[in-house]
C-alpha cells in the first residue's frame, strides 16, 4: 500500500462567521491510497479554529506507514494504529479512513451504504447553512439556497433576532438554528428558544459553551425545542457523557476521525435514545460523499460544505429533492475532476 497527500485550499463563496470567527478559505489536506491498481480518496479538511492545519496534518501523515500492513481490509487494526500514533490530529486521521474506506468499497464494487445494509429512500433533507451576517446579505443567502428544503443559521452573535428575521421576510422553509457554544446565558438561552419555537425552527445545536454542562442541563429540561450537541461531543467517549444536556448529537467526520468511529458514535447514539445529525465543515465532495454514506441512519443531515466552495476537485453525492444522495459508484463514490 502507498498512501500520498498534497496540501490545497478551498475558496468560499462566501465570507462564512460564527459566533467565534470570520474566514473565506479553508486550508485541506488530499491523500490518497494506492494498492493492487485501485486508487481510494481521502480528505482532511481543517478550519483554523480547530487547530489542525497543513503543516501539522503534513508532520501527522509522514508518520503513518501505511505499507507495512498487507491488506487495506484491516480497516480496525490499521485505523486503531493510526489513532495511537498521536492524540488529536482527528482531521488527518479521516483523511486516511477515508481513503481506506473508499479502496475497500472500490475492490468490493459497493457503495458504503450498500455494505452497510442502508436504504436510500431513508435519506432525510440536507440543510443549507447561513453565517452570521448583515440582514441584507442573509436575505440574498436564503434566495441563493432556493434547491434547499432545510436552512441552518449560525446564530450566538450580536443580531440573533435579525438573522432570523431577515430569512423570515424571503421565506418560511424550516430552520435549524447552531448557535456554536455563543449563548453563555441559561436565562438569556432559553428566552431566545422560546422566540425561536414560534419561528419555525426545528433544533438548536450546542446553545452554550461545552465547558457549561451543567448550564445546559438546565437549558434542556427546559426547552421547547431539540438541543443537538457540536462541539461536546467529538469522539466516541464523549456520547455517554452529553446525554444529560442534550437531545441529540451531531457527527462529524473531521471531528471523530472519520468514517468508522462515525458510524461507530450513530450507533451508540441511538442505543442510548439521543436523536442524530451528520454534519460537515467546508469540504469537497470526498468528504461530502463519503458523510452521506452514513446518512441513512441519522435524523438530520448538513451536508452543504461543498455547495459553499468554488473550487471542488470531486464529482460525487447530489443534492436531489433536498437530499444529499450518494452516487451509485463504489466506495465513496467519487471521481477526481481532471482525471
Amino acid at each position: 500500500m502507498k498512501l500520498t497527500f498534497s496540501p490545497y485550499t478551498l475558496s468560499l463563496k462566501h465570507a462564512f462567521t460564527i459566533a467565534t470567527s470570520s474566514r473565506s478559505t479553508t486550508p485541506v489536506m488530499l491523500a490518497t491510497i494506492e494498492h493492487e491498481g485501485i486508487v481510494g480518496y481521502g480528505e482532511a479538511s481543517m478550519p483554523p479554529y480547530l487547530g489542525e492545519s497543513h503543516e501539522s496534518a503534513s508532520r501527522f501523515l509522514s508518520k503513518v506507514h501505511i505499507e507495512k500492513y498487507e491488506s487495506p481490509f484491516l480497516l480496525e487494526r490499521i485505523l486503531g494504529d493510526i489513532d495511537s500514533l498521536e492524540p488529536g490530529n482527528h482531521a488527518a486521521k479521516a483523511a486516511v479512513d477515508i481513503a481506506l474506506h473508499d479502496w475497500v468499497g472500490k475492490m468490493l464494487d459497493q457503495p458504503w451504504y450498500r455494505i452497510w445494509g442502508l436504504d436510500l429512500n431513508e435519506i432525510p433533507y440536507t440543510s443549507f447553512t447561513i453565517g452570521i451576517d448583515a440582514p441584507k446579505v442573509v436575505r440574498r443567502k436564503t434566495e441563493e439556497a432556493g434547491a434547499y428544503r432545510v436552512l441552518k443559521v449560525k446564530l450566538g452573535g450580536q443580531n440573533d433576532k435579525e438573522m432570523i428575521d431577515a430569512i423570515r421576510d424571503v421565506t418560511d422553509k424550516p430552520i435549524r438554528v447552531d448557535a456554536n457554544q455563543g449563548w453563555t446565558d441559561r436565562s438569556a438561552a432559553l428566552k431566545i428558544i422560546e422566540w425561536l419555537a414560534s419561528k419555525n425552527v426545528e433544533l438548536v445545536e450546542q446553545p452554550m459553551p461545552k465547558a457549561q454542562l451543567e448550564d445546559t442541563i438546565w437549558l434542556k429540561e427546559r426547552s421547547p425545542l431539540p438541543l443537538v450537541a457540536d462541539e461536546s461531543a467529538v469522539r466516541l467517549s464523549d456520547i455517554t457523557e452529553i446525554t444529560d444536556g442534550f437531545h441529540g448529537v451531531n457527527i462529524k467526520l473531521m471531528k471523530c476521525t472519520g468514517m468508522r468511529e462515525a458510524h461507530k458514535m450513530i450507533l451508540l447514539a441511538r442505543s442510548l435514545g439521543l436523536k442524530v445529525m451528520i454534519g460537515c465543515m467546508t469540504e469537497t465532495s470526498c468528504a461530502i460523499s463519503a458523510a452521506a454514506q452514513l446518512s441513512p441512519l441519522v435524523d438530520w443531515t448538513d451536508l452543504d460544505g461543498a455547495a459553499l466552495i468554488s473550487n471542488d476537485v470531486f464529482r460525487g453525492a447530489t443534492l436531489q429533492d433536498g437530499r444529499m444522495m450518494p452516487s451509485s459508484g463504489s466506495g465513496i463514490g467519487v471521481d477526481k475532476l481532471g482525471t
